[in-house]
């Protein structure tokens, strides 16, 4: 009987189970790619005001009085944004009915990266105005706390609110205020404030050509051993590069360019372009000459047109040339705030016709050189040319009474010291790289800790079982 109950049990079961859909196999994980996508689709939802006002009514509840002036400031730039929506709706005394969780208290980490949501929505929206307010006040509230967890949302506040004032033109009046932060910032071993301060404040200075105060304060200000942000090494990097160039030492200025350049995002094509724009220039008043594919590289080739016309102009060493595309694009220039530059290089061009004219000709009157060169003055043409020859830019002899000059013969280049000094700059530029793959190198603090003391109760132990049988030893002698 109890056999029988069993099988028909187990017939029952089978029936169920041959009944019962079989269970859909789970969807296939996505692939890195896919969850970029879907993580930038998740961002472009999020950065809407209603989305946005919803998250700080759910983050900074109104039951909480410490969230009452933060939560007023970002609804009130919110329904600003989107005067169609209903932004006066009271907030529930928990925020259950909102997301799901009953906040337990109001942490400052998430009131930061509310304004920081915020910030972002009104900058990405150019209300400027509007974002700056913002700033400010995410600025004076940050100011109430001393938490090394919001050292990251406040880097990133600190950058917004000098770019708000940046867009409304009013980025002289933060000055004193940025260089308050950054002390503040040294005092506290807030590393990532340190570095985006820093390079807030050689913007704000590079902005209105204060190249002299830019550089004293690099000098004398307190960076980090180690860059906690490769963005914001970049862009020091680029400053660097900059402040060295007006400074007319070219070399390092191109070294600093050049490591800006390597380690700038593919997708950065702004800053790439600002990069690319001052590299081609330093590298021309270097007197090389900037390789075609870095000019007319994708997404860069239009806005590089102006660079690589006078990169084409210094090279052939036309004057004329030269002079005409500086006053085409002169104002392009300016804006760039690099017409100091392309000013300089006309001492280059007028060297690149001269080294043209020594080697097509062994001997050339000095009024043919001033009319090939396009220069007014005889006097003027034998000054410059009596100065290449005493800097060594051509292998010449000049001729004052006859006014005359004359080539010499060229001498075989791997005879000179010219492959060496290559050489050793490829040399030190690979071991730069070398030094700062290493630097970069980050371990877990107090991970050789272990080891040392490990090696120093081994030692210890040594030492107490050599005196241990030294005392047995005595204790031997005198039994």
């Amino acid at each position: 009987m109890a056999k029988t109950k069993e099988g028909e049990a187990a017939k029952k079961a089978a029936a169920e189970a041959a009944a019962k859909p079989p269970d859909e196999p789970p969807p296939p994980p996505l692939t890195p790619t896919e969850q970029l996508r879907a993580n930038t689709e998740l961002l472009e939802k999020a950065l809407d005001a209603e989305i946005l006002a919803e998250y700080v009514r759910g983050a900074l509840p109104a039951a909480l009085p410490a969230a009452l002036p933060s939560r007023s400031t970002l609804l009130a730039h919110l329904s600003k944004a989107e005067e169609d929506m209903e932004m006066d709706a009271p907030a529930p005394s928990g925020a259950a009915a909102e997301n799901g969780t009953a906040p337990v208290g109001l942490l400052p980490e998430v009131e930061a990266y509310a304004f920081l949501l915020v910030v972002t929505f009104l900058v990405d929206r150019k209300r400027y105005a509007e974002a700056k307010e913002v700033a400010t006040a995410a600025l004076k509230r940050l100011g109430e706390y001393n938490r090394r967890t919001l050292d990251g949302l406040a880097a990133r506040i600190y950058f917004y609110f000098s770019w708000t004032h940046e867009c409304t033109g009013t980025l002289s009046e933060i000055r004193s205020l940025l260089l308050a932060l950054h002390r503040t910032a040294v005092l506290r071993h807030d590393e990532y404030g340190q570095e985006t301060l820093l390079n807030l404040l050689l913007r704000n200075y590079l902005h209105y050509n204060l190249y002299d105060q830019a550089e004293k304060l690099r000098s004398k200000a307190q960076r980090p051993e180690m860059a906690r942000s490769t963005p914001q090494l970049c862009r020091y990097l680029l400053y660097l590069g900059r402040i060295r160039a007006i400074q007319l030492e070219y070399t390092d200025a191109k070294d600093c360019l050049q490591q800006a350049a390597r380690k700038a995002p593919a997708g950065a094509l702004g800053f790439r372009l600002a990069v690319a724009k001052w590299l081609a220039l330093v590298r021309l008043l270097l007197g090389e000459v900037p390789e075609y594919g870095e000019l007319t590289a994708q997404g860069l080739a239009a806005p590089l047109a102006p660079y690589l016309a006078l990169a084409q102009a210094v090279r052939s060493g036309d004057l004329t040339a030269f002079q005409h595309v500086a006053e085409t694009h002169g104002g392009t220039f300016a804006a760039d705030k690099t017409g100091n530059l392309v000013a300089r290089l006309r001492h280059n061009v007028i060297c690149a016709g001269l080294r043209r004219i020594n080697l097509a000709y062994s001997r050339i009157s000095l009024q043919d050189v001033a009319a090939k060169l396009g220069l007014a003055s005889v006097e003027d043409t034998e000054c410059i040319v009596a100065k290449a020859i005493r800097d060594g830019g051509i292998e010449a002899t000049l001729d004052h009474a006859a006014r005359t000059m004359s080539s010499r013969e060229t001498a075989d280049v791997y005879a000179t010291p010219e492959p060496a000094a290559a050489f050793h700059a490829r040399v030190a530029f690979c071991l730069d790289i070398h030094n700062e793959a290493v630097r970069a190198m980050r371990f877990e603090a107090g991970a050789n800790k272990k080891e040392l003391e490990t090696a120093e109760s081994a030692r210890q132990r040594a030492i107490d079982e050599e005196e241990l049988a030294k005392e047995l030893e005595e204790e031997d002698g005198v039994l």
